[in-house]
């Protein structure tokens, strides 16, 4: 069995540390630019300091992972003579994958004796990352690389994410609804409820009157789709909101019954989308 490795983007949001020290996945940093200064996520600005300039009127513009930066990341490992398999950010939402696919069919050239696989994971922020995680857990099992990428490819719509927006300004931003409704959910407070459609895409499919509600209903999304699963962990995010994500978590353990649970804020690049005082809870289920 040839030896490999699992690498990702930073947009898996996971803790620094514990991504490269506990799971011992390599990643590759988007970069992000405010105020005219060029940041890696996950090396730049923290999560308070980033959203706090967001939120004195600075808007982050964000760069995909390019195919020479792929190869650049890549090729150390092929030359020590291990395969990669590569889980990718949504490619509804970057074309990060699609340079990472272009940067493993020219190493693969390069080193014809080794494998790049590249999974398109459909998937952002910790729900990117806690398909990272479950790969990593079959790696750990001894599961050979064709294996651990076919259980990746047939179960990253399993992966669900749950999403509520304090401001719906960031989302007209990014062109998800008109400013008109922006104005006026802003004016009557009501909280965008988002998730991840099976194109990888972030979709509003509810709102809710209210900070309270719209937390509360993230989380009985998330109880309704676990429903006959096994997680062994729930992730949480937040945009510099942590005491909403606390709360959140609370809500987990007394609904689902599970005690592990991963809080972590919201990395730079994925929160230029999505502003501050998003929560996020992530979990494997059966429908997205």
């Amino acid at each position: 069995m040839s030896e490999y490795i699992i690498m990702t983007d930073s947009t898996v949001d996971l803790p620094k540390e514990y991504l490269t020290k506990e799971l011992e996945v390599p990643y590759i940093p988007l970069t992000y630019i405010l105020d005219g200064v060029t940041y890696e996520d996950m090396n730049g600005l923290s999560g308070h300091e980033f959203f706090e300039k967001i939120r004195s009127g600075s808007m982050p513009t964000t760069s995909q992972v390019t195919p020479e930066q792929a190869k650049e990341a890549i090729r150390p490992y092929l030359e020590d003579e291990k395969d990669v398999l590569y889980i990718a950010f949504s490619s509804g939402l970057s074309g990060t994958y699609n340079s990472v696919r272009i940067a493993a069919e020219e190493l693969e050239e390069e080193h014809p004796a080794r494998r790049v696989i590249v999974v398109d994971s459909l998937c952002a922020c910790m729900g990117e990352g806690l398909l990272v995680y479950k790969a990593v857990q079959l790696k750990r099992a001894g599961k050979e690389l064709e294996e651990v990428a076919r259980w990746v490819e047939e179960n990253k719509l399993h992966i669900c994410h749950n999403v509520t927006i304090d401001d719906l300004f960031h989302l007209h931003r990014g062109g998800r609804v008109s400013k008109a409704s922006a104005v006026l959910g802003t004016m009557v407070k009501i909280k965008p409820i988002i998730h991840m459609d099976d194109n990888g895409e972030l979709k509003v499919i509810g709102k809710e009157r209210g900070r309270k509600k719209s937390l509360n209903y993230i989380v009985d999304m998330a109880v309704e789709q676990s429903k006959g699963w096994e997680n062994d962990i729930v992730m949480i995010t937040h945009g510099d909101c942590e005491e909403d994500a606390k709360y959140v978590a609370e809500c987990v353990k007394e609904k689902m019954g599970i005690q592990n649970i991963l809080i972590h804020c919201i990395g730079s690049v994925i929160g230029s989308h999505t502003g501050p005082g998003v929560v996020a809870v992530f979990c494997m289920g059966e429908k997205r």
